[in-house]
């Protein structure tokens, strides 16, 4: 299929191909829609995968599934290998893993919240730096007091104890306003909504099973299923870091193997960088950099040269250009741009090439043995040998089913953590507080010597109580001679009062 250290990619006046060994310098694949895109990124997939390099791969359409199938021959496919002295062509089928967030058309993939981290989770909820500040107190929290961040209810609940305690964490870490906490809260009903909620839970991730290779020594393709991912395309980009940044923290360094021990394509990879905050560019850019001495290549897939910004886009060596339009200004840059980027070839002007190349055809330029790109070539691509075109759900159900992982990751398990810890914190404070109002109030009860609340206030229903009420209730009861001689007496009171103020009046008058 292809030389024993490179990947063939196709042919110009010579063939063109990667070699492994430099394959962790990373590379990039844009074109326009329609140009081939797919199918570059789905024969270096298969080339990878025969010389024992697992890959990672995100299947944005739905066409990357039919790598785990054998092609059917095609005259235009037969044509193709025959035109490019493709002699050894077949077709044949790749070991394959699905994967999906949502866990529908492959096995879930989770992580936890304590694994996302802050970062990431601020850019996956759109936060603004002080919501940003505030769930950085939220993990710090959560960190000092041992509650285990798994899923989002775990960081709902943790979002609540922050605001409640408001006012004792702004003395010890700055500010953390209710309304903050409030802004948290509903970015992640809105993550929830989108479908985040599947994303965040155990059995977490093992990046050693993306890592997997079969018995006969080929790499196994892990293929994304990002149909629906796409739907929530910061839930998709988030996704994409997050995995990346977890096979920069947790592979060894290997300095420059012979070959890759993963690669790892970005596809729609603008939207990694779409309204990302500076810190997040840079931290891209830091692991695309350092990560090659774990033994990772990166290939980044896009339409537009000009949606990798160039601080990354200068640490791609290996670059495979298809066709660009150019009807506007962007477009008329980014066709220049990408120009500038190869080794000039002294046979055609690069720019005009880029906008005449056909479907099936790319500009190519590789690292050569001592690290310099080679001079682009106008290659004709090679035809793949997995079937061009998805799988149907029956095929794909039964890769699924004989795959390494089945049964690993299909069913969640919710353990103990921050939600249940607070729950019982919570349940445990309210009885607390139980126990010390009946203590207080048989304390009360022993100082008014043994006499109940109800007692005092009348409402005892005691015999002794009852009779007491009737008791008052006779007493207050009047006879007849009773009231009339009340009533001689008030009407008595009242002219004597009268007859006191006249005479006072009177001796003021004549003093007058």
């Amino acid at each position: 299929m292809s030389d024993e250290q490179t990947v063939f990619i196709g042919k110009s006046t010579k063939r063109e191909e990667l070699r492994l060994k430099l394959a962790n310098r990373h590379g990039l694949i844009t074109g326009a829609t329609g140009t081939g895109k797919t199918v570059s990124l789905q024969i270096l997939a298969e080339g990878f995968s025969a010389h024992g390099v697992p890959v990672f791969c995100a299947d944005v359409k739905g066409d990357l599934s039919g790598v785990a199938e054998s092609g059917v021959s095609k005259d235009f496919l037969e044509e193709r290998a025959k035109k490019i002295d493709f002699d050894d062509y077949g077709y044949e089928a790749f070991p394959t893993v699905f994967w999906d967030l949502f866990g529908e058309q492959g096995h879930p993939i989770r992580t936890t919240v304590s694994e996302m981290g802050p970062l990431l989770l601020a850019r996956l909820m759109d936060l603004n730096d002080t919501q940003e500040g505030v769930l950085n107190i939220a993990f710090r929290v959560a960190d000092e007091e041992g509650l285990l961040l798994l899923d989002l209810k775990d960081l709902r609940a943790l979002m609540n104890h922050v605001g409640e305690r408001a006012k004792e964490l702004s003395t010890e870490y700055g500010n953390v306003s209710t309304a903050s906490v409030g802004a948290i809260q509903r970015s992640l009903l809105v993550l929830e909504q989108q479908g985040g909620e599947n994303f965040f839970g155990e059995p977490a991730l093992e990046i050693a099973d993306l890592m997997r290779t079969t018995r006969k020594g080929e790499g196994f393709i892990n293929v994304l299923a990002a149909d629906k991912l796409m739907q929530s395309p910061r839930l998709y980009a988030t996704f994409l870091l997050w995995l990346l940044s977890e096979l920069f923290e947790e592979l060894p360094e290997v300095g420059d193997p012979d070959k890759p021990r993963l690669v790892f394509f970005f596809d729609e990879a603008h939207l990694l960088f779409d309204e990302a905050p500076k810190a997040l560019v840079d931290k891209v850019e830091q692991v695309v950099r350092l990560i090659r001495s774990k033994g990772v290549g990166v290939y980044f897939v896009t339409q537009n040269p000009l949606d990798v910004p160039d601080t990354v886009s200068s640490q791609l060596g290996n670059r495979v250009q298809h066709a660009l339009r150019a009807f506007t200004p962007r477009e008329q840059r980014a066709v220049k741009s990408a120009a500038e980027t190869f080794r000039p070839n002294p046979d055609f002007k690069t720019a005009d090439v880029i906008m005449e190349l056909g479907v099936g055809e790319a500009l190519v330029s590789t690292l050569e043995k001592k690290g310099h790109p080679s001079v682009v070539q106008r290659t004709l691509i090679r035809p793949p040998s997995s079937r061009l075109g998805p799988l149907t759900k029956e095929e794909r159900r039964d890769v699924i089913k004989e795959s390494p992982v089945f049964g690993v990751y299909d069913e969640s398990v919710d353990r103990d953590s921050a939600y249940e810890t607070l729950q019982k914190r919570a349940k445990a404070k309210s009885e607390q507080e139980e126990k010390q109002r009946k203590k207080e109030s048989e304390q009360d009860t022993e100082n008014r010597g043994g006499f109940s609340l109800p007692d005092w206030l009348g409402g005892g229903s005691s015999t002794t109580t009852r009779s007491k009420k009737t008791t008052r209730r006779r007493s207050r009861r009047q006879s007849t001679t009773e009231a009339l001689t009340k009533s001689v007496a008030r009407s008595m009171g009242t002219a004597l009062g009268r007859a006191l103020v006249r005479g006072i009046l009177g001796s003021l008058k004549k003093g007058f």
